[in-house]
């Protein structure tokens, strides 16, 4: 009997170190992932829309779009999948959305030229109602709250 209640906590502790208990993706973290797959949705259409329609008007603009929807993909797996290696994943990708949104945001107010027509990330974002600038900014404060060391 009493080697099965040792066993127990140390079963679950280890679980723990190893990353397997995920907390990322429930309660307001669910929200963020259901965000980020909308913004997912959304970039790959446009992008998609605007490469296949219209490249030659703005190469660079909408080549923009598709990494930024490629970046959106990645947070919303990484967001839901557990362990520690998703974790990691899930703060590159809302890091590198973080600096494209102020680098592009930043080019596309003074260098107009480049960006004729908007991306995502144009603007900081405005055509999405500053969205992409607030949404890192929300999973990084999210991911900090929900990282490994604090749940192990």
């Amino acid at each position: 009997m009493k080697n099965q209640n040792s066993a127990a906590p140390a079963k679950g502790a280890a679980a723990n170190a190893t990353g397997a208990k995920n907390t990322r993706n429930t309660g307001p973290g669910r929200l963020l992932i259901a965000v980020y797959a909308v913004f997912a949705i959304s970039a790959t259409a446009r992008a998609g829309y605007q490469i296949l329609t219209k490249f030659s008007e703005a190469p660079l603009a909408y080549l923009l779009s598709a990494f930024a929807a490629l970046v959106y993909v990645v947070a919303t797996v990484s967001l839901a999948k557990p362990g520690s290696t998703w974790f990691k994943v899930s703060v590159a990708a809302v890091l590198v959305e973080l600096v494209g949104v102020l680098v592009v945001g930043a080019l596309s107010v003074f260098d107009s030229v480049q960006f004729p027509h908007e991306t995502v990330w144009s603007l900081f974002g405005r055509g999405y109602g500053f969205i992409p600038l607030l949404l890192p900014i929300l999973g990084l404060v999210w991911l900090y709250r929900r990282r490994p060391s604090l749940m192990a």
